[in-house]
C-alpha cells in the first residue's frame, strides 16, 4: 500500500489522502478537495484513480467529487445513509465492508459516527496499519459534533473503536490541527511532557511533508484517550465544580469536548 498525503493548504487546512497499489498502479482518492492537487499527484506517480472515498458529507470533504469523476470516471463510496447528502453515491459501505484498489490493498470500512452519523473511517490492514480517520480524530485532538453530530456517539465511537487499534497504527485525519490540539493538552495536562516536546518538534513543520503520528503516541499527547488522567480530571474539576472526584470516563470526554468547543 502506497499511501500520498495531500496537504490543500486552504483556510480548512484540509489534508487530502491518495492511496495507491504499487502493482497496478489504481488509486483511491480520499476526501479530494482539492482535485487538481489530487489529479497532478496521481499524474505524477502515473497512477489511475478508479475510487473516491468520502469519509462524511461536508462540503469541505465532498466538493472536489464533481471535478474528480468529470476527469476520472471514479466510483464514489461513502456510508450508505449518505446518499441523499452526497451526489453520485456509487456504493453504500457498512462496518467490515472492505474496499479493494488493485491487486494488493484492502481497507476495511470503520462505521465511526459522532461528527456526523454518516462518517467513515479506513482501516488498512498491512503489516504497518493505518487510519484515515477523516474528522473523527485528529492527531492530538477529536472532532467536533456541531453539524450533524453528537458528542455522546463520538465517545462511543473513540471508546468501542479507536482505544481497541494496535499501538503502531498510524494515524492520517482529514485536517491539520495538531499544533493547538497540543496546546489543549498541555491547557488541559500542563505536566504532559511528551505532548510539551512533540509541540516543539513540530515548530515550523512543512505540512507538504507532515509529521505522522501512531496509536501509541495518540495516547500519550491526546487529551481525549487520556480520560483517567488524575491531572486532567483536576483541571476539569476547575471549570466544572459539580464533577465527582472520580468521574466516569465517558462524563470526563464530553466535559473535554465542551471546553474544547470554545477554546
Amino acid at each position: 500500500m502506497i499511501v500520498k498525503q495531500i496537504w490543500t493548504g486552504n483556510a480548512y487546512r484540509n489534508f487530502n489522502y491518495l492511496i495507491a497499489c504499487g502493482e497496478t498502479g489504481e488509486a483511491l482518492a480520499i476526501d479530494p478537495l482539492d482535485s487538481e492537487k489530487c489529479l497532478q499527484a496521481a499524474k505524477a506517480e502515473n497512477w489511475e484513480i478508479t475510487q473516491i472515498l468520502n469519509t462524511h458529507e461536508h462540503h469541505d470533504h465532498t466538493g472536489g467529487n464533481a471535478a474528480m469523476v468529470k476527469h476520472t470516471g471514479a466510483k464514489i463510496l461513502a456510508h450508505k445513509n449518505a446518499g441523499d447528502k452526497i451526489p453520485g453515491l456509487g456504493r453504500g459501505l457498512s462496518a467490515g465492508d472492505v474496499i479493494k484498489v488493485g491487486k494488493s490493498v484492502e481497507l476495511e470500512a470503520l462505521d465511526t459516527p459522532g461528527h456526523t452519523f454518516c462518517h467513515i473511517c479506513l482501516r488498512s490492514h498491512t503489516d504497518q496499519p493505518a487510519l484515515f480517520s477523516g474528522d473523527t480524530m485528529f492527531n492530538a485532538g477529536a472532532g467536533n459534533c456541531h453539524n450533524g453530530g453528537a458528542p455522546t456517539t463520538l465517545f462511543e465511537t473513540f471508546a468501542a473503536q479507536l482505544e481497541q487499534l494496535p499501538a503502531n497504527t498510524l494515524i492520517y485525519p482529514g485536517h491539520d490541527y495538531i499544533e493547538n490540539n497540543l496546546r489543549f493538552t498541555l491547557d488541559r495536562e500542563p505536566d504532559n511532557q511528551a505532548a510539551r516536546a512533540l509541540l516543539e518538534q513540530l515548530a515550523g513543520q512543512d505540512l507538504n511533508h507532515a509529521h505522522v503520528t501512531t496509536m501509541q503516541v495518540e495516547r500519550e499527547v491526546n487529551t481525549f484517550f487520556r480520560l483517567q488522567n488524575p491531572t486532567v480530571i483536576a483541571k476539569l474539576r476547575e471549570a466544572f465544580p459539580d464533577l465527582t472526584e472520580k468521574p466516569d470516563p465517558r462524563s470526563v470526554f464530553l466535559k473535554l469536548r465542551e471546553l474544547r468547543n470554545t477554546w
